[in-house]
């Protein structure tokens, strides 16, 4: 049976997707076959489509996020089983698709209060709330930090979570609209960076002080102000690029400016083993479970429309996790 895939054939705009029949094999050593119900969007998959980070060996299928059930396994497979539910994100790439081969040790399995669409939208963008909070900087109760795109899918998630943990969240969006949308999920303040100047806003929240962290996934609109959020020894955590890539950066400003840090971190670096991938996980599911937090999927559309989603993504009208559906 012939598989369905949106492809690109060169970096570009959402057009150059083409919903095409793909060939899929059987799983090899170590795979596993998975048929997806549900697949999530991220703004990496729009960084891929534009060549941001280039790909090569055209056509290439995009998105790093998504569920369903094991219909096949290879050789040397023991920790999953046909007709398992599961989960992933991170490499390799290729999700969107209606089904694809991954390495059965990237595969979670699903618990049963947890289904399939909302693991499609929590996978990557929860599992990176993880690592910001709890890895690249581990946040205290009364600690107050800065949440840059505060309405999007990792924002909406980072924010209700920093809140379980004790902290004072500031968030910072772009319209009136998503700061409501903030607001309802975990922050404290809220700034709207196109009306006022959001580094001077933070220190005036902070009594002079500046922030502890700065979680930053916008990139070169906001890494000055970033850093002017912080206080001493504070911490940059950059690990996106909405905006546009960073601008080359003298280290010995760091210096001038408080002997700051800067750190630019990748879930799957911090997911690369296996025994990590399911910690992070099972904290996520956790937190998820306890009500803690909260996910609203805010658009469903059709893995033939991608490029409709890509255009919402883009455009910043959406303030959520959205999801293609095969």
């Amino acid at each position: 049976m012939a598989e369905w895939a949106a492809r690109i054939h060169r970096h570009g705009g959402p057009e150059e997707f083409r919903y095409e029949a793909i060939a899929l094999g059987r799983p090899g050593p170590g795979e596993a076959l998975v048929r997806h119900s549900a697949i999530g969007v991220n703004f990496i998959d729009v960084n891929h489509r534009l060549g941001r980070y280039p790909l090569d060996d055209m056509p290439r299928i995009v998105g790093m996020e998504g569920a369903g059930r094991v219909e096949a396994v290879g050789a040397g497979v023991a920790s999953l089983a046909v007709g398992d539910r599961v989960a992933y994100a991170g490499q390799p790439m290729g999700a969107y698709a209606t089904a694809r081969l991954l390495p059965a040790e990237r595969l979670v399995k699903l618990p049963s209060d947890i289904a399939d669409e909302l693991a499609a939208a929590i996978m990557l963008k929860g599992m990176t709330a993880q690592y910001l909070l709890r890895g690249s900087y581990r946040v205290a109760p009364g600690e107050t930090v800065l949440i840059h795109a505060a309405a999007g899918g990792v924002g909406q998630i980072a924010c209700q979570w920093a809140k379980a943990l004790g902290a004072r969240v500031i968030g910072t969006v772009g319209s009136a609209a998503k700061a409501a949308v903030a607001r309802a999920h975990g922050c404290d303040e809220v700034i709207v960076y196109s009306r006022e100047d959001f580094a001077e806003r933070t220190r005036q929240l902070t009594g002079g002080e500046g922030v502890p962290v700065v979680y930053d996934s916008v990139g070169a609109a906001t890494f000055e102000g970033s850093l002017r959020c912080l206080r001493p020894r504070g911490m940059l955590v950059s690990y996106g690029y909405s905006s546009g890539l960073l601008p080359p950066f003298d280290l010995f400003r760091l210096n001038h400016m408080g002997s700051l840090y800067v750190t630019c971190a990748s879930l799957f670096t911090y997911t690369a083993s296996r025994a990590d991938l399911l910690a992070s996980a099972a904290e996520l599911f956790q937190v998820i479970r306890s009500g803690q937090v909260k996910i609203d999927i805010v658009a469903r559309h059709a893995l033939a429309d991608a490029d409709k989603a890509h255009r919402a993504l883009e455009s910043r009208a959406s303030a959520g996790p959205m999801l293609l559906m095969p």
